[in-house]
């Protein structure tokens, strides 16, 4: 074998972290060097200045950081004052934190399906869960839709359902940050918009992170409490329950920074996403964009016959290129949620998608010849 053929080999990473450090170069050095300078590592002024350009970037009146995307959902059921004997809605096919926190507070996540195309909460199987909640004798009280792989949710159908039975909505844009849907940006459609800034998140820092964006002055006063141990007029006044769920000024000067390349890094993803679909759609099921909707492309995940999944990543692996299956398991089948209620009818849907899908890799920095070496090794192993 050639120096040249082994280096085409060389394996490819699933996001590429390292060139995004490359290009933010001496910006994150100087960043994290002026908070090493001031000290105030909980509550910098980093913060502060983080939240006014997330709040604008999101098209919300208000952003409020904090220290993971779960806590960013906590924080808001804690607000609402979700409990015991009351249900929220959330999609079975997400990862665990969507219900988990749910489940944190005492109260009842009910498992509803999701759409074949787009892999987001169904309507009608809203409609359904809701039912089901009733059944049990709970009360419903939320909603959190997923916009999952970065593709936002239909949200004016589920904004409907909200209305019509008085339910509030949570969205859970932790994949989809950035994306817009009928021309609205994610962060100004429901009345609070969680997101996470893990480090492979569209938008991540360099550990955890995650902030909630929201219009509401007195949800965003609750939050600022909720967030510090419950806190009133200082930090030994304290007003309510809450918890240590702050973001720290190192990641907020990070995120700074990375929210000015974030535009260009969406337009990368998209032509990324654009790529594959063109040298694939003929083989696999590829995803799809509806009319009036953009996606910031958390993942690009393809859909196969369940019996030939494993051979396929298994080839890829054999040329370098990595895979990863989101979720092999929806959460109705996983140990922790199997006890909880499901929507009338089943979840179809979200079984028949747990055993197809799989993953190629996505970043902005993914170059053409990269991405023509994973297509080349697409083809070849749908060949054999």
């Amino acid at each position: 074998m050639t120096q040249h053929a082994r280096l085409d080999l060389a394996p490819i990473p699933f996001i590429d972290l390292a060139a995004q450090r490359r290009r933010l170069g001496a910006a994150v050095d100087e960043a994290v060097a002026r908070v090493m300078s001031h000290c105030q590592f909980v509550m910098g002024p980093e913060v502060a200045a983080f939240e006014k350009d997330l709040a604008a970037f999101g098209g919300a009146k208000h952003a409020l950081s904090c220290a993971s995307g779960t806590d960013a959902l906590l924080l808001v059921l804690m607000a609402h004052r979700i409990g015991p004997g009351d249900a929220v809605i959330c999609p079975t096919f997400t990862f665990c934190a969507t219900a988990e926190v749910v489940a944190l507070l005492g109260a009842t996540p009910i498992l509803a399906d999701v759409e074949e195309e787009t892999f987001n909460l169904d309507p009608a199987s809203v409609r359904k869960a809701l039912a089901t909640a009733r059944s049990k004798g709970l009360t419903p009280k939320g909603i959190i839709p997923v916009d999952l792989f970065g593709l936002p949710a239909d949200h004016d159908a589920i904004a409907a359902i909200a209305a019509e039975e008085k339910l509030f909505i949570l969205d859970d844009a932790a994949q989809s940050f950035g994306a817009t849907y009928k021309g609205r940006k994610l962060g100004s459609l429901a009345h609070a918009t969680a997101t996470s800034f893990f480090p492979a998140k569209p938008l991540g820092c360099y550990g955890d992170g995650g902030a909630v964006l929201t219009d509401d002055d007195e949800l965003i006063d609750v939050l600022k409490s909720l967030r510090v141990h419950g806190q009133g007029t200082d930090k030994y006044d304290t007003v309510r329950i809450g918890v240590t769920g702050r973001l720290d000024a190192m990641q907020a000067a990070i995120l700074v920074e990375k929210l000015k390349i974030f535009p260009d890094e969406i337009k990368a993803r998209d032509r990324v996403a654009n790529r594959y679909a063109a040298a694939l759609a003929d083989l696999v099921v590829v995803p799809r964009v509806p009319d009036g909707f953009t996606s910031v492309w958390a993942q690009y995940t393809i859909r196969l016959p369940a019996d030939r999944r494993d051979d396929f990543a298994a080839s890829l692996k054999a040329q370098g290129v990595p895979t990863a299956i989101y979720y092999p398991k929806p959460l109705h089948r996983q140990t922790a949620y199997a006890s909880f209620p499901v929507a009338e009818g089943g979840l179809p849907v979200s079984e028949r998608l747990s055993g197809e899908v799989i993953s190629l890799p996505m970043h902005p920095y993914l170059d053409e010849p990269t991405q023509d070496r994973i297509v080349g090794a697409v083809r070849q192993a749908l060949r054999q």
